[in-house]
C-alpha cells in the first residue's frame, strides 16, 4: 500500500531509508526523489542512489530529472553507450534542456575529447540563466587543455555569480600563477578585496603573489590582514612566518609557526621551519630538537632528514651525518640530493670509493650541477683513475661547455693520464674563452707541476702570438 508523503512528516531521506527496511511503500514527490538521489551521490553511496532512481521512476516514469540522474550514475560506472542512448531519448523529449548537454559534455570529457565537451557546455549556456555550474565545468575543461587564459575567464564568471565561491577564486589565482602573471593576480585580488575587505582567503592569496615577486613588506601586510580577518587561519600564519624569515626576523617567524601548532595539531613542516629559524639564530640545540620533531612527525619528509644531516655536516660530525643520510636513503633512494650529500660526506671522511658510487647515483638520478661534476672527478682522481676523471668532466662539458673550471681541470687530468696531445687541444680551447688568462690560475694552482712548466708556458706564448 502506498502512503502519501504528508502522512509521515519525517525528512525524505529518513523516510526513504525506513521504507527500505519495511514492506511499506511510501509515495514521494519527484523533487523528493531528486534530493534523495543527490544526497547519496554526494556521499558516494551509489547503490542507494540507484535504488532511489529505480523507485522514483516507478512512481514518476516521466521525470526527465530522475532520468538525467540515471545518466549521471551510468557515466560514473563507465557505461557510456547506455548513458548516450538514454540521452538520445531525453533529447527527443526536451531538446532545450541544458542538463542533457552537460551530461553529454561529461561523457566527452571522460573520453578525453575536451574540445567537444567545451562545445556542448557552451551550447548548454544558451538554454539556462543559472550558468554558474556550467562556467565551473568549462573552466575545468580548459584546464585539461592547458588553456589557462580561458580557464581563468570561466572561473572569474563563477566568482562574479558567487563571491564566496573560494574554490573558483583559488582556480583563478592558480591560472594567473601558471601564466606567471603575478601582477595580474595582484590587480584582480585587490579589486576583489575592495568588495570583500574581510575575506581571509583573498588576503592570503594576495600575500602569496607579493611573496613570489619578493615584495616582502607588502606580503607581510597582506598576511596580517588575513589573520585580522580570521585569527585561526593557519595558512596565513605559516606564510607570514616564511616572509619574516626572508626579512631576517627569525624570532617573530618562530612565534608565527608556533601559533599554527597551538591552533591545530603540529605538522612536520612547522617543526622544520622552526628548526631552520633556530639554525639561523645559531641555536644548534634547539634546531636539532625541532629537526628531530620533524622526522618524528613525518618520517617520510625528505627535507627533515636532510636538515639533520646538514646540521651534523656543518658541525663536522661526519659519522652522524652519514648515519642520517643513510636513513634518508633507505626511505627515498631515488632522491639525487640525498646521494649528492652522501657523496660530500664520504669525501670529507676520505671514503673515496663510497663517494664515487654516491656521485654516480646522483648523476644517474638527474643531478647535473657544476660542483657535482668537479667533485666527482676529484674523487676518482684521488683514487688514481685520471682517465675516468677526464670522462666525467667530458660529460660535465655537455652541460657547461664553456666553464673554465671544467676546462682547466680537464687539461690537468689529461696530462696526468699521459695524454699531452688532447691536453694541448683542451688548453687552447680554454685560452680562447679565457682570452686575458684571468682564470689560468685555476690550472696553475690545481696542477702546479704542470701549471708553471715550460710545456704550459710555450702553449700560452703561442696562443698570445696568434690571438
Amino acid at each position: 500500500m502506498a502512503l502519501e508523503s504528508n502522512e509521515r512528516p519525517d525528512k525524505p531521506i529518513t523516510k526513504f531509508e525506513s521504507m527500505l527496511k519495511t514492506d511499506d511503500v511510501y509515495f514521494f514527490d519527484a523533487e523528493d526523489f531528486e534530493d534523495i538521489v543527490h544526497h547519496y551521490l554526494n556521499h558516494g553511496k551509489i547503490s542507494l542512489a540507484k535504488k532511489g532512481i529505480k523507485i522514483g521512476l516507478q512512481q514518476h516514469p516521466a521525470s526527465i530529472e530522475l532520468k538525467l540522474l540515471q545518466v549521471e550514475v551510468l557515466v560514473f560506472e563507465n557505461q557510456m553507450d547506455k548513458a548516450e542512448g538514454l540521452l538520445d531519448e531525453l533529447q527527443q523529449l526536451d531538446n532545450n534542456n541544458d542538463e542533457i548537454y552537460i551530461q553529454r559534455a561529461n561523457i566527452y570529457s571522460k573520453r578525453d575529447d575536451h574540445a567537444g565537451a567545451i562545445e556542448l557546455l557552451q551550447k548548454a549556456l544558451s538554454f539556462t540563466n543559472n550558468s554558474f555550474d556550467i562556467y565551473s565545468l568549462l573552466g575545468m575543461e580548459y584546464l585539461f587543455m592547458d588553456n589557462f587564459n580561458n580557464a581563468k575567464e570561466s572561473f572569474m564568471k563563477c566568482v562574479e555569480f558567487d563571491e564566496q565561491d573560494y574554490s573558483s577564486l583559488y582556480n583563478v589565482v592558480y591560472c594567473f600563477e601558471f601564466l606567471e602573471d603575478y601582477d595580474g593576480a595582484i590587480v584582480y585580488l585587490n579589486s576583489y578585496l575592495e568588495k570583500n575587505p574581510y575575506c581571509e582567503v583573498a588576503w592570503h592569496q594576495l600575500g602569496k603573489q607579493y611573496y613570489f615577486k619578493e615584495m616582502y613588506t607588502e606580503a607581510l601586510t597582506a598576511f596580517d590582514f588575513a589573520v585580522i580577518s580570521d585569527d585561526t587561519f593557519i595558512g596565513a600564519y605559516f606564510e607570514k612566518g616564511k616572509v619574516l624569515e626572508k626579512l631576517g626576523r627569525h624570532k617573530e617567524a618562530i612565534e608565527n609557526y608556533e601559533t599554527t601548532i597551538s591552533i591545530e595539531d603540529p605538522t612536520s613542516h612547522a617543526f622544520l621551519r622552526i628548526g631552520k629559524c633556530y639554525e639561523k639564530l645559531k641555536d644548534t640545540e634547539m634546531a636539532k630538537y625541532y629537526f628531530y620533531q620533524t622526522v618524528h612527525e613525518d618520517p617520510l619528509l625528505d627535507k627533515g632528514w636532510l636538515a639533520i644531516t646538514n646540521l651534523y655536516y656543518n658541525s663536522r660530525d661526519f659519522e652522524k651525518a652519514v648515519f642520517y643520510i643513510n636513513k634518508a636513503l633507505n626511505i627515498d633512494g631515488e632522491n639525487p640530493q640525498y646521494w649528492k650529500k652522501c657523496a660530500q660526506i664520504h669525501m670529507s671522511l676520505k671514503n673515496y670509493d663510497q663517494a664515487d658510487f654516491a656521485f654516480k647515483q646522483a648523476v644517474d638520478l638527474g643531478n647535473f650541477e657544476l660542483d657535482t661534476w668537479l667533485n666527482w672527478a676529484e674523487v676518482v682522481h684521488i683514487n688514481g683513475e685520471d682517465s675516468a676523471a677526464v670522462e666525467i668532466l667530458a660529460q660535465g662539458r655537455e652541460f657547461y661547455p664553456e666553464n673554465l673550471r671544467i676546462l682547466y681541470r680537464s687539461v690537468g687530468y689529461l696530462l696526468l693520464a699521459k695524454d699531452p696531445i688532447n691536453a694541448r687541444i683542451m688548453l687552447m680551447d680554454a685560452l680562447k674563452i679565457d682570452k686575458k688568462q684571468k682564470k689560468l690560475h685555476l690550472f696553475i694552482e690545481n696542477f702546479p707541476e704542470y701549471g708553471k712548466s715550460e710545456w704550459t708556458q710555450e702553449i700560452v706564448r703561442k696562443y698570445n702570438k696568434t690571438s
